[in-house]
């Protein structure tokens, strides 16, 4: 795939409990190795109760799988926010990340990391978006709102389980002013995959190639969602490569 740049995937994967009812990391781990991608989003990674640790052993996962967290610092023995957490492959550096609250009646935020490729600059943002429609609506506009104060160009993918059953969604329709949608893949519930919950959305200067949701035995019983996958690819010729004060144009990803 000569124009491909990168691939991303996004996958709920329900702290680690399958369809057994059994916490079996390991499956997580064997999914995550049959995707290919280079960068991932997780939703429910951490524990909901408690002091929210991580479900995923780092070192493990780093062993198996080549992946690594893009760490969120002051989060105690969670490995991202409010269960979000995003892996990055050997050799994608990490910038920076932050984890922004999201309004709602339940705890819900998104973390934002920003990663170098070849010296070229991409800002993934994971989500996982509220049960009720009118939260996610604010959510999403609070979440349109932090990524235009930037105001930076830097390329943008946003991955997620958005909760969104219709692409004519609050959620959906707010962030598709800005971002375009990948083609809805059936992704949840893994028994009888029917609802394009999990999503994900391209900023300027980014297209989605192809998508998919991922149906391998393995999948179909890790968790309640199957992860969904995008090849993205570039269609500007440069975008900003420095999030900090200083902005400078960055050389075109490498296609």
């Amino acid at each position: 795939m000569p124009k491909r740049m990168i691939r991303v995937a996004t996958y709920n994967i329900r702290k680690c409990v399958g369809l057994d009812w059994r916490r079996r990391p390991d499956r997580i781990m064997r999914v995550l190795g049959e995707i290919g991608a280079d960068v991932v989003a997780l939703q429910e990674a951490d524990r909901r109760l408690g002091q929210r640790s991580a479900t995923l052993a780092e070192d493990e996962l780093r062993r198996t799988t080549g992946f690594r967290i893009a760490r969120h610092e002051g989060v105690g023995r969670s490995s991202g926010w409010h269960g979000n957490v995003i892996l990055v492959r050997e050799g994608i550096a990490v910038r920076r990340t932050c984890g922004v609250d999201l309004p709602s009646l339940e705890p819900r935020g998104a973390l934002i990391a920003e990663v170098e490729i070849d010296g070229r600059a991409l800002r993934i943002v994971g989500v996982h978006l509220g049960l009720r429609s009118s939260d996610r609506a604010q959510q999403a506009k609070a979440l349109l709102r932090e990524l235009e104060a930037r105001a930076d160009g830097m390329a943008t993918v946003i991955l997620g389980d958005l909760n969104e059953w219709r692409s004519s969604g609050a959620a959906l329709t707010e962030l598709s002013k800005t971002f375009k949608l990948s083609p809805p893949q059936r992704s949840f519930h893994t028994a009888v995959p029917m609802a394009p919950l999990d999503r994900i959305l391209v900023g300027p200067g980014l297209q989605i190639e192809a998508a998919k949701a991922h149906r391998s035995m393995t999948a179909r019983r890790a968790s309640d969602h199957l992860p969904v996958w995008a090849d993205v690819v570039r269609t500007a010729p440069s975008f900003a490569a420095d999030a900090g004060s200083r902005q400078r144009e960055s050389a075109p990803l490498p296609a």
